[in-house]
């Protein structure tokens, strides 16, 4: 199969991880149908407009992740005419792909060569240009990719214009298709024919606690934007280009795997920590409570910010010294993610934890556990069956609380330089390496905003979709 795409298929760590995301998250789906209990305990999320249109938001942004996520790499043609197709002669390059990045080939092909502004034909700065005559000027000079197409700046504006309106329709074509057959599917009759309610209409399959508007107006937004930008984006820069000409917008889409996964990542290594030592020092009391805290205690003393420094440069050390485990630059990058992850994960339990180890000492306490106590249960038996159900509500809320936390800390952590591997795509890469631009004059903007923006609209997705949760499980809520 790989000979015949001339591709090498690469899986990454990362890579693996975020399918097994992808499966938990359609294995819950699938689970969320089927169980009866389960469905009604999440139908008042779903069935808020809010709670609907953030969760597409995010599962957007998860889509993006995957296809940023699915690596390859190419096939090398043969050199001096030899005879590239036997197994023992093929070679691939060393620049590993992804089918993102064969989404936005367009875009960045039309690399330039230093900083220029939005939409801009023209070089952010000025450069010698020689005239026909010999003469020697100092001029913003035309960008080779952006507008090449256009003989001068006056018709920028409607090509800008039409270019955005055909994208606009060809959206709204491939959203109305969709919304026709999903519409269709959701009215579907058994062979039998449809059943009728008391007025004689014909009964439907769809739920009627969905909010399908707000469902089919965020797809159709987000289908709309993906046309445009690919569509404006070929000949502009929508988002400007970076120091060295590379598309701004491009840069910050690739960004999007390196936050959804480290916020997903690190909040799931903080869950096995938080969960156990929680509500074994609320349950059992005595030494193992004073144990748990003299740790979680201690860990909280430190300064959370020199320690992951400490453990990121731990890390960086390892890489150097053990050089011939990565042979590629994409697996070293990587490595040092998943070091990330694991080290945000381990210096961030302790909140959920004594949140957990309170309300398992007032859990424990009720009547129907010290009854299970007092007829012998097992203790696993008790925590399992009474403990654990009425904590989950906390951990839900914070796990989804956590994980706009990890995006932020993870722009912070780069941006200090102790965050992920420089050649990885990141917001916080983007903030450190375009604040030294916000000195000029005058301003290099585009980068930081491209950075905020995408970063601004993930958390605010988690975020709203969080409210949503806890209003739907936490039981002093529900008054």
């Amino acid at each position: 199969m790989s000979d015949l795409f001339a591709v090498k298929p690469v899986l990454l760590w990362s890579d693996a991880l975020i399918f097994v995301l992808v499966a938990t998250l359609v294995m819950f789906f699938i689970h969320l149908a089927r169980d009866r209990l389960t469905r009604q305990r999440w139908t008042p999320v779903f069935a808020s407009p809010v709670g609907m249109g953030s969760f597409i938001v995010v599962m957007f942004y998860v889509l993006i992740a995957v296809l940023d996520s699915i690596h390859y790499r190419e096939q090398l043609a043969a050199v001096d005419g030899s005879d590239n197709t036997s197994a023992e002669e093929v070679h691939y390059s060393q620049e590993v792909r992804s089918l993102l990045d064969d989404v936005l080939s367009r875009l960045k092909e039309n690399s330039e060569k230093t900083y220029s502004a939005p939409f801009s034909i023209y070089s952010f700065s000025k450069e010698n240009v020689t005239l026909e005559d010999g003469t020697v000027i100092r001029e913003y000079p035309r960008l080779d990719g952006a507008g090449s197409h256009l003989e001068s700046e006056d018709g920028k504006a409607w090509d800008i214009f039409t270019r955005s309106i055909e994208a606009v329709l060809i959206g709204l074509l491939i959203s109305g298709a969709l919304i026709a057959l999903q519409v269709q599917w959701r009215f579907r009759c058994p062979p039998e024919g449809c059943p009728l309610d008391g007025n004689g209409k014909p009964l439907v399959t769809a739920s009627r606690h969905i909010p399908w508007k707000t469902l089919y107006g965020t797809v159709t937004a987000l289908i709309v934007l993906t046309t445009w930008v690919l569509s404006v984006g070929e000949v502009y820069h929508i988002l400007g280009t970076d120091q060295v000409g590379q598309d701004v917008l491009v840069q910050a889409v690739k960004a999007i795997r390196t936050g959804v996964l480290i916020g997903t990542l690190a909040t799931l290594l903080t869950l096995p920590l938080a969960i156990g030592l929680g509500i074994s020092a609320g349950y059992f009391k005595g030494w193992v409570d004073d144990a748990v805290q003299y740790i979680y205690t201690t860990l909280s003393s430190i300064p959370g910010i020199l320690l992951i420094a400490a453990s990121v440069l731990l890390i960086d050390v390892y890489i150097e010294t053990h050089s011939d485990d990565f042979t590629l630059l994409a697996e070293r990058a990587d490595f040092r993610f998943l070091a990330l992850c694991f080290i945000l994960g381990m210096t961030s339990w302790t909140g959920l934890c004594r949140l957990l180890r309170a309300e398992t000492l007032k859990v424990s306490q009720l009547d129907y556990v010290q009854a299970a106590r007092a007829f012998g249960v097992r203790h696993s038996r008790i925590i399992s069956s009474h403990i654990l159900p009425n904590v989950t509500h906390i951990v839900l809320i914070a796990l989804v609380l956590d994980f706009s936390g990890f995006v932020l800390a993870e722009a912070v952590l780069s941006y200090v330089g102790v965050g992920v591997d420089p050649s990885m795509a990141s917001w916080g890469n983007m903030i450190n390496e375009a604040r030294g631009e916000l000195s000029r004059e005058p301003v290099v903007w585009w980068p930081v905003c491209a950075a905020f923006i995408m970063m601004f609209a993930l958390v605010l997705a988690a975020n709203l979709f969080a409210d949503r949760v806890r209003d739907a499980f936490d039981p002093r809520a529900k008054g």
